[in-house]
């Protein structure tokens, strides 16, 4: 028994819901008593739990104990551990009751006709135990130990409402008791587990090992811990492979170990095939079980006991780390018969590959005809990257000639990257380096390891890490090379180097041929085309950029690749011709989605969120960009990352929501280099705040910082895409000889494409330079508005009507002003901008008119996706409701109910019933 005290509690990682019910529990024991059963699967952290609630019972008696496995079969062996402290309180009870509780605790059991008044003996006991100060009586593990103490406890525990008693139990997460509260531990979150990692490890590790470490760990603390205690120092500063698993012989495999061990022998094995067959098809396990001779109804008690579920389409383990710790407490002599058993009933045809992976792993020692075999299966990411990777990791380690061995290393960390495991590629490459001296080989590697470095590493390197390489595979492989320096051009755009890409440029021409294949061709275009832009040379960029994007529209059979559709939309994007640039971008996503090739697809939907920028799809760009970051984070692609993110700041700075683009801001925090692209875009977006805030002199110092025009430094293509800021604020400025030289440079690439926006931008930029209140300035905000389209670029277009109104307001027309700040109002309000539309209020006040809020139906201020959900949520649907009836994630119903909010300038959910309830009765909701 101790006495428990509030002070010094341990923190526990991403706790903070399961800490609630526990301090609820407890918070109010001494107006009446309660109780609680935490479950979950073993390194859940219950018994943390149990040590929490401990430390927080202030002014309780705390009575303890755990339920063990070894005294299951002894009759009250747990009660007798958890009362004794009390045990002489026992004088207080009814003789009948002290004499039997005596009695059952002493080892001389209880007729089956006694229970009730032995439950009704203990629950005195704690009552009298309880009379001077509140009691919390925990049980860890209940479920382990006899199961007669387990039921004393169950009928205490819902008989607590009358008493200053808290029984607080823990127990497998398949257990449940009738008429007790249970609350599941759910795993941890990626930040939390990340969270317990470092405060295990003796220093920080790279955060490419934490997110491993955190997806191996599963979420489960106890793996966490596990992982860990074992980690090598050349494991945690990512020098050498992780674990794939926790250590068997870890506290979490000891645990796991203890629950198999219940399990009956047939049971264990056809749970160890189980965990093996990843595909979980019931027909193999059925297969493999008969050859063993062993029914698969054996699997029933590990079914259960919470192990697995067996159901028609298949066998899983609801548990994320069930798998993985029966895998990896079987022990070797164990493992290789039952994967031999596997491949046995597997076929050669569709299960090609995993019937060679479990003869791999059923194999010790040289076996070329199995690698052989591996590597066919495996061809071009049969089965999936991560498997095809692993396929080619064992070809390598079977393989009895190091030329082999190389190339398949290189093929496993081609196929990992692709399937986004940057990690697991570097490791592969770095293996590579000691089995492998040929130059040609090395120099392929070093290709990937750029690409790797440009996507996840320290991008400023990547650019002399791909030229050096693309040199060493040209006199073997002109495409491979060719590829190498598109590659090599995209790492000095990316880290502000532009100046280098003329080297680029001049390597290229030596490549190329006039017979060469279409994906060739496409590449060798691109190349000369933004070389020839970033020279200035619009004439000779155009033909050549347009050509790519033409090739990348005629691409077929193996050419047609999620890679080369992405070099095809940049083009695209550099000659602004945005709907193409967008449908293959769009498509490059698809393709990379369909093939599952994660390390491209990133890359795509940065390109076709910037594509929906220059179309004027503004929310779309937003989800796109939000799309592309949840993939960079997942494939580990951290620059890719801060690209994404830059590019929400800008679209959120636009739309005037400081607090949206701040905090993307933070998010990239300080990590990006100046001059890359990531610290260019986060410049763009807060000198679009500080435009909005007044500040014009800091909005252009920052715009014009961007890139130094005429030295080839900086981020000149972001400068260009910000010109129209850039321009806007110096209109507010005496000096402007920055945003005189960045116009003079967007006019030349405008007046050399076929987009009436850039023009249109163009002409408004040249209209806000010009003398004050003079017709040239007119003429070309006129310009302006007949050059602007009319099916994209509604928020660029308002924006010349504003600006328009602004200039003929201060010129003294305020009767021709208020006819473009209608519009622009108008536009704005569409768009749902309030900021924007704010500004336009105010010049339409100041020139002389009188005007409210903009009296427009939701069916007008709302796309037809977030309309359904307005109406969904005034009829009184929560957003899980809404979600399953429109088949959306919740996530995205969240989205869109924001930007409702936002557009109808309304703050609650009763705000928008009220509004929608308004507009049926005077008959403004759609008729759709």
């Amino acid at each position: 028994m101790v006495t428990a005290s509030r002070v010094q509690l341990t923190v526990l990682r991403g706790r903070d819901d399961e800490w609630q019910p526990v301090r609820s529990l407890l918070d109010g024991v001494t107006g009446g008593g309660g109780a609680l059963l935490l479950h979950g699967e073993p390194g859940s952290g219950r018994t943390a739990l149990v040590g929490y609630a401990h430390r927080y019972a202030e002014d309780c008696t705390v009575l303890a104990a755990t339920g063990l496995a070894e005294e299951s079969a002894l009759p009250y062996a747990g009660l007798q551990r958890l009362l004794d402290p009390v045990l002489h309180r026992a004088a207080a009870l009814p003789d009948e009751h002290g004499w039997l509780l005596r009695r059952a605790l002493a080892g001389e059991s209880c007729p089956a006709d006694r229970q009730l008044t032995l439950s009704m003996a203990v629950l005195g006991l704690l009552a009298a135990a309880a009379r001077d100060r509140p009691l919390l009586a925990t049980m860890d593990d209940v479920d382990r130990g006899d199961p007669q103490t387990a039921q004393v406890l169950a009928f205490v525990a819902r008989r607590l409402r009358h008493l200053p008693v808290a029984v607080l139990l823990t127990a497998d997460v398949a257990v449940t008791v009738d008429g007790i509260p249970a609350h599941r531990l759910r795993p941890l979150s990626a930040r939390d587990s990340v969270a317990v990692l470092i405060d295990r490890l003796p220093e920080r590790p790279a955060a490419s090992v934490l997110t491993a470490l955190a997806v191996t760990g599963g979420g489960n603390p106890q793996a966490l811990v596990d992982l860990a205690e074992v980690l090598s120092p050349a494991q945690w500063r990512g020098e050498e492979a992780l674990p794939a698993a926790p250590p068997a012989d870890g506290a979490l495999g000891r645990a796991y170990r203890a629950r198999l061990d219940r399990l009956p022998p047939d049971t264990r094995r056809v749970l160890l095939l189980a965990a093996l067959d990843e595909a979980g098809e019931p027909g193999t396990l059925i297969r493999a079980a008969k050859t063993a001779g062993i029914e698969f109804e054996a699997l029933a008690p590990a079914e259960l006991a919470g192990l697995v579920r067996v159901e028609p389409q298949g066998v899983t383990f609801p548990q994320p780390l069930v798998r993985t710790m029966i895998a990896a407490s079987a022990p070797l002599a164990e493992r290789r018969p039952a994967h031999r058993l596997l491949a046995g009933v597997l076929g050669a045809d569709g299960q090609r590959l995993r019937r060679a992976m479990h003869l791999a792993a059923a194999t010790a020692g040289a076996d070329p005809a199995l690698a052989a075999e591996l590597e066919e299966a495996a061809a071009g990411g049969v089965g999936g990257w991560a498997a095809a990777s692993a396929a080619l990791r064992w070809a390598a380690e079977l393989s009895d000639h190091p030329a082999q061995t190389a190339a398949r290393l290189l093929a496993a960390a081609r196929y990992a990257w692709a399937g986004g495991q940057p990690d697991v590629a570097r490791l592969l490459l770095d293996r590579l380096r000691s089995v492998s001296t040929d130059p040609v080989v090395r120099g392929r590697a070093d290709l990937l390891r750029g690409e790797l470095e440009l996507r996840c590493g320290v991008a400023s390197g990547a650019s002399a890490t791909l030229l050096t390489a693309a040199t060493a595979v040209a006199g073997t492989d002109r495409a491979l090379a060719l590829s190498g320096l598109v590659r090599a051009g995209e790492a000095v755009c990316f880290a502000g180097d532009q100046y280098r890409y003329a080297e680029v440029g001049r390597r290229a021409l030596t490549l190329r041929r006039p017979t060469d294949p279409p994906a060739m061709e496409l590449m060798g275009c691109l190349v000369a085309g933004v070389a020839a832009t970033l020279r200035g040379d619009h004439e000779r960029a155009g033909p050549a950029l347009r050509r790519a994007v033409v090739l990348g529209g005629r691409l077929t059979g193996s050419a047609l690749t999620p890679t080369a559709l992405t070099r095809a939309a940049a083009a695209g994007l550099v000659v602004a011709v945005d709907g193409a640039a967008h449908r293959l971008a769009e498509r490059a996503v698809g393709l990379a989605r369909e093939r599952g090739e994660l390390s491209v697809l990133s890359r795509a939907l940065e390109l076709r969120a910037v594509a929906e920028y220059w179309l004027g799809r503004h929310e779309a760009a937003a989800e796109t960009s939000r799309d592309g970051l949840r993939v960079a984070r997942a494939s580990g692609q951290i620059n890719c990352a801060s690209v994404h993110l830059g590019m929400l700041a800008v679209l959120a700075a636009i739309r005037a929501d400081r607090d949206t683009s701040l905090r993307h801001l933070r998010e990239i925090g300080e990590s990006p280099t100046p001059g890359s692209r990531p610290h260019a875009l986060a410049g763009w977006a807060l000198a679009v705040l500080d435009l909005i805030d007044g500040r014009h002199a800091e909005a252009a110092d920052r715009l014009a910082s961007l890139a130094r025009l005429g030295t080839g430094r900086g981020q000149v293509l972001v400068q260009v895409m910000a010109t129209p800021y850039l321009v806007e604020a110096a209109a507010h400025l005496a000096h402007r000889p920055a945003a005189t030289a960045a116009l003079a440079v967007f006019d030349r690439w405008a007046s050399s494409t076929a987009s009436p926006l850039r023009r249109a931008l163009s002409a408004r930029c040249h209209a806000l330079l010009a003398p004050r209140g003079g017709a040239e300035a007119e003429r070309d905000f006129q310009t302006a508005l007949r050059l602007h389209p009319t099916e994209a670029g509604t928020f660029e277009r308002a924006r010349t009507e504003l600006l328009f109104g602004q200039e003929l307001r201060r010129s003294r027309r305020p009767r021709d002003a208020r006819t473009h700040l209608h519009q622009a109002r108008e536009m704005f309000s569409l768009l749902g901008v309030a900021c924007w539309a704010e500004q336009a209020t105010t010049e339409l006040r100041a020139a002389g008119e009188s005007v409210g809020p903009p009296d427009l139906p939701a069916a007008r201020l709302l796309t037809g996706q977030q309309l359904r959900i307005a109406e969904l949520v005034a009829e009184g649907a929560t957003n899980r409701e809404i979600a399953a009836r429109m088949f959306l994630s919740t996530r995205t119903v969240d989205h869109h109910l924001r930007n409702v909010f936002h557009r109808l300038g309304i703050r609650s959910r009763t705000e928008l019933a009220r509004a929608f309830a308004t507009e049926r009765h005077v008959g403004l909701t759609s008729d759709r």
